[in-house]
Formats: C-alpha cells, structure tokens, sequence
C-alpha cells in the first residue's frame, strides 16, 4: 500500500508536469502561427487568444497522451535508478504487479483522452474554421479603417479614408478608385457619410467632391464636381462552411461512413478510437521499457521511448491515409496495430520477470514440436 500511494502520488506530480510543459510549447508554437496569420491578414487579430485557446484545447488528447507515457517512464526509471525496484522485489512482488496500480492511476486519464479525442477535437476544429471563415467572408465596409488602402472582396474597388468615426458613421478625406468595364473612376472628396442602402449592403456618400472618370490616355477622359456622390460597398453573406471530417461529430461521422468504401470519415472515426488505445499500449510498454541498471542509471529508455511513440503514431496516421484512400479495409486497420503493441508489452514484462530468458528455452522446444 505504501508504495501504491507513492507510485500514485509520483505519476500524477510528474503527469501534471510533464503536461504543463508540453502545453506551453504548444502555446508558443500556436501563438507564433496564428501570429503570422492575423499579420498577413487571414484571420482578425482580435480572435488570436480564441484560436489559441480552442488549437490547444484541440491537441489537448496527444498532449495528455504524451505526458501519461513519458511520466510512467520517468517515474520508473527514477526508482531502477535509486534502487526503489530492488526493494519492490525484496518484497515479493514482481514487475507485472506494477500494471494494476499504474492502471488504476492511467485509467481515469485514458478516458479523458477518449472524451476529448472523441467530443472536444471535432469542437475546436469546427470553431476555428468558423471564426476563421466569417472573418475572410466580412463585407467591404468592415474593412474600411482609417489611414489604410482597402480593396473590396472582389477587387474591384479600393478605398481610403484618412478619418473614421465609426458612432457618427462620418467619414474625412475620402478616396474611392473603381473599375469598371475597363474604365478607371476616381472620386474624391473632404467629407462624407456611411448609410444603409435601400438593397442589402451600404453605400459612403460623398460630400461636395471631384470625379475623374476615363481612360488616361483616351481622350474621353472626363472630370466631374459633384454635390453628393454615392458608392455602393458589397455586403457578402456570411455561408458556414461544410464541415471537414476532422470537424464533424461522431454521429454525423458514423451515418456518413456507409456511403461509400473510399471514405475520409471512416479514417477519422478510426483515429479518434485510436487515440485511447494507442495511450493504453504506451503505458503498458513504458512498464518494461523502463528497466535501468541501478549500477549504470543511464537515460536510454527515454531515447527507446520518443523512437516507439513516433512509430506508434505515425503507423495510426499512416493507417488513417490508407482507410481514407481505400486501400485498406476499416474493420482490418483497427486492430493490427494496438494489438501489436500490446503484444509487445506482453513480451517485455514476460522478458522482464524471467530476465534469462528460461521462459524462452522452456516455450521454444514445445512451439517447434508443434510446428
């Protein structure tokens, strides 16, 4: 008991660290990005902390996974080191009686990874995609801001106002270059207001201005003086998007998936139930692999450890590919994979209790006999 509350409180200050730390590169990784765009304009730099807030809260169940699997082995390979593990044998107790405690501790973890790999990624993703859509899909008069050249969503026009009050809806020094039919028109002028228009969209009245109208270099080039000119700003009906796989709900996922054989969202459900399993076979792994001699007390397993989870993950995403191009069956791509790994665990606790590998000289004899 007193090492089940030990073992318990190690994994869940080192889990909690861990993961703290993985968060935050996250979040500078996410806030450089997401910086970037809002800088080339693709999305409004007033919702950066929201994209942050809800690409974190995305990714949270590979973070989760990552810290359950690296702080298994860190806690481990810390009491092989100060020969912690030699009492726990002293004892009586063998390897395999660390899986029941470090289970009943991953367990809870693995089901909120299950949760938010299953509810919570389809969430953010769709939100994201709204915020970001609606912002590109805003009307030309939401663009207008003060001391900068816009050009409307169709490029056809481009404004710029050097004075912007946005209650009174007054506009100071106006510019607004169109064209149209290959004619350049060009009207300016000292004051102005925005009004709605009388169709959907609004439209800048322009006040005691100056029209050029013409091509250049054609002699029809016209110059106007106007008492009041008015030019009509598109107002762009904002279209939700249709929604990716990776943003649709498990239900939508689910009825859609047996449509066809070739079918995105038959690898995306895949990914999301492999994404808990892939957490149980890492934490069963991590019990063996962190076997470190107490004489040596050397880090290799971490090195072991960062090469099986790339290969764990990148096998599910490179099964995930060839569910969504249909070269692979849905129902013979969920198992092989996590069966692999815990078998693997299997044999490396099995290897672990009987370090000379008797069990080995006992089976093989008997399995060739059989053969």
């Amino acid at each position: 008991m007193i090492f089940h509350q030990a073992l318990r409180r190690e994994l869940s200050f080192t889990t909690g660290g861990v993961f703290l730390v993985l968060v935050t590169i996250m979040v500078t990784t996410l806030v450089i990005r997401i910086l970037g765009f809002a800088a080339n304009g693709a999305v409004n730099p007033k919702d950066a902390l929201v994209l942050i807030a809800l690409a974190t809260l995305g990714y949270m169940a590979v973070l989760l996974t990552v810290s359950l699997f690296v702080a298994v082995l860190i806690v481990l390979v810390r009491w092989y080191k100060d020969s912690e593990m030699i009492v726990w044998f002293a004892s009586g107790l063998s390897i395999a009686s660390l899986i029941r405690p470090i289970l009943r501790f991953a367990t809870p973890l693995i089901i909120i990874i299950a949760l938010l790999a299953l509810f919570v990624w389809p969430w953010a993703n769709r939100e994201s995609t709204l915020i970001s859509q609606r912002f590109q899909q805003r009307s030309d008069v939401s663009m207008v801001a003060a001391g900068q050249f816009r050009e409307s969503a169709k490029a056809e026009r481009v404004f710029f106002i050097e004075e912007l009050d946005v209650d009174k809806s007054e506009v100071k020094n106006i510019f607004a270059a169109e064209t149209k039919n290959g004619r350049l028109s060009v009207a300016v002028a000292s004051t102005g207001f925005i009004e709605s228009a009388e169709s959907d969209g609004k439209s800048i009245v322009l006040n005691n201005g100056r029209r050029y109208e013409g091509v250049p270099t054609q002699p029809d080039f016209r110059i106007l003086e106007f008492a009041e000119y008015s030019t009509h700003i598109q107002s762009k009906s904002v279209l939700d998007p249709a929604p990716r796989d990776r943003e649709k709900t498990v239900s939508e996922l689910w009825n859609d998936s047996n449509v066809d054989t070739i079918n995105p969202n038959r690898a995306e459900l895949l990914w999301r139930i492999g994404l808990p399993l892939m957490a149980l076979g890492l934490v069963l792994i991590a019990i063996p692999l962190a076997y470190v001699n107490p004489r040596l007390g050397n880090y290799t397993a971490m090195f072991y450890a960062v090469l099986i989870y790339l290969i764990y993950s990148n096998l599910l995403n490179l099964t995930q590919n060839f569910v969504s191009q249909g070269k692979v069956n849905v129902f013979v791509a969920a198992w092989p994979i996590h069966a692999l790994a815990f078998g693997i665990a299997f044999l490396l606790i099995r290897n672990r209790i009987n370090p000379s590998l008797k069990w080995w000289r006992r089976q093989l004899p008997s399995f060739l006999a059989n053969r």
